[in-house]
C-alpha cells in the first residue's frame, strides 16, 4: 500500500469535517424566524410524529400533538437557543435549531446527541384549532 492509498481516505475525512461543522451551526433567530415565519411545520423524532408547530406573525406559535388540542405560545431567542413560553406552561422550554440541507433539524437545550427532532413537513396552512369561548 502506498501512502498516496492512504491519504485518499484521510483527505476525504478532513475535507467533511467543515462541512459537518457546518450542519451544526445553531441558526439564528432571525435565520430561524426567515424558515419558519408563515409556516405550520411537523417535527418527528424516531418514534413518529413528535407536534405540529404554527409559526405566526410577532413570534406567536401555535402547537399542537393531538388534533384539535393546541397551545398557545411566543419564541424568543436567548444565546444559540430560541426558547418557547405556552400559556398552560410558564417555564421556557428551549431549542437549539439547525440545517441539515433544506430541512430544520432541533434539539433540546439540555438533551442528548440522538434525541433530535427533525422537520417532516412545512406548509403554509393553519393549524385546526378551536379559538377561545368555542362551545354550547
Amino acid at each position: 500500500m502506498w501512502v498516496s492509498d492512504l491519504m485518499s481516505p484521510l483527505a476525504l475525512i478532513l475535507a467533511l469535517l467543515p462541512l459537518q461543522a457546518l450542519a451544526d451551526t445553531p441558526l439564528t433567530a432571525a435565520e430561524f424566524e426567515s424558515h419558519v415565519l408563515g409556516k405550520t411545520v411537523t417535527y418527528a423524532d424516531s418514534a413518529g410524529v413528535y407536534g405540529i408547530e404554527e409559526y405566526l406573525d410577532h413570534r406567536m406559535v401555535r402547537w399542537s400533538i393531538a388534533p384539535n388540542l393546541c397551545q398557545y405560545g411566543t419564541w424568543y431567542p436567548q444565546g444559540d437557543d430560541i426558547c418557547f413560553v405556552y400559556e398552560d406552561a410558564p417555564d421556557p422550554s428551549c431549542w437549539t435549531f439547525w440545517m441539515e440541507g433544506s430541512t430544520l433539524t432541533a434539539r433540546q437545550s439540555d438533551a442528548a446527541p440522538g434525541s433530535e427532532l427533525h422537520e417532516v413537513d412545512a406548509n403554509d396552512q393553519g393549524l385546526p384549532c378551536p379559538g377561545p369561548d368555542v362551545g354550547v
